[in-house]
């Protein structure tokens, strides 16, 4: 019987699973030492046919921890797998459709930028969360436009679900946001690239200042 797994303040971690098999899971498992709010997969596997496997020893290793592991765009993968949810860079024109070819309930989440009215659509669609890119300029971000953070606070009006931020987020620019209400904050390299990702998740928390 699967557990119902909800998405806690805090950091979410976003993976990339083109990253060397072996490591890729080593620093998830690292990572996993200390309390983490989510795990998305990226989608960006260097090999179709290794997703599915992927996938599930990433899952696996997350529900230990009861930590939910979201799938990037692919919803399909989800009906196959373990994952708890979906995670669309963008908001799916056809969502209905898609909630219907599910096969359970799944925690769904999309990022969101500057637009308002994509804020209060998401809303009306009941998205489980929104994630805001980019904060700060970033690598890993680098199609997202930088975000207003009045329109965060605006979205805070809007939308009653979590609020998460990311792009280019780190321990030492963090203390920029504490004007806003948030609920965490997503992080792909501050904490994969870490030679102790256990320990970056913790500095972040340490930095967070969430009310």
């Amino acid at each position: 019987m699967r557990k119902n797994r909800n998405i806690k303040d805090g950091v979410y971690l976003v993976i990339d699973p083109s990253m060397e098999e072996d490591t890729l899971l080593r620093k998830v498992e690292a990572a996993l030492k200390s309390p983490l709010s989510v795990l998305q997969i990226w989608d960006n596997f260097s090999e179709e046919k290794n997703i599915i496997p992927l996938c599930e020893k990433i899952t696996k290793r997350a529900h230990r921890k009861n930590v939910p592991v979201l799938i990037n765009n692919r919803w399909k993968v989800f009906n196959e797998t373990d994952l708890d949810g979906i995670h669309f860079d963008e908001p799916p024109q056809d969502l209905a459709a898609v909630r219907k070819n599910l096969n359970r309930s799944a925690i769904i989440g999309v990022t969101c930028n500057n637009d308002l009215d994509q804020i209060r659509k998401a809303a009306e669609a009941k998205i489980d969360y929104i994630s805001f890119c980019s904060i700060f300029p970033s690598v890993t971000s680098n199609s997202c436009e930088l975000v207003d953070f009045e329109v965060i606070r605006e979205a805070r009006q809007l939308f009653p679900g979590p609020l998460f931020l990311s792009g280019g987020i780190q321990p030492d620019n963090i203390e920029k946001l504490n004007s806003l209400e948030y609920n965490g904050v997503a992080i792909v390299s501050g904490i994969m690239s870490a030679d102790h990702p256990d320990q970056a998740v913790h500095h972040y928390l340490e930095k967070m200042k969430i009310r």
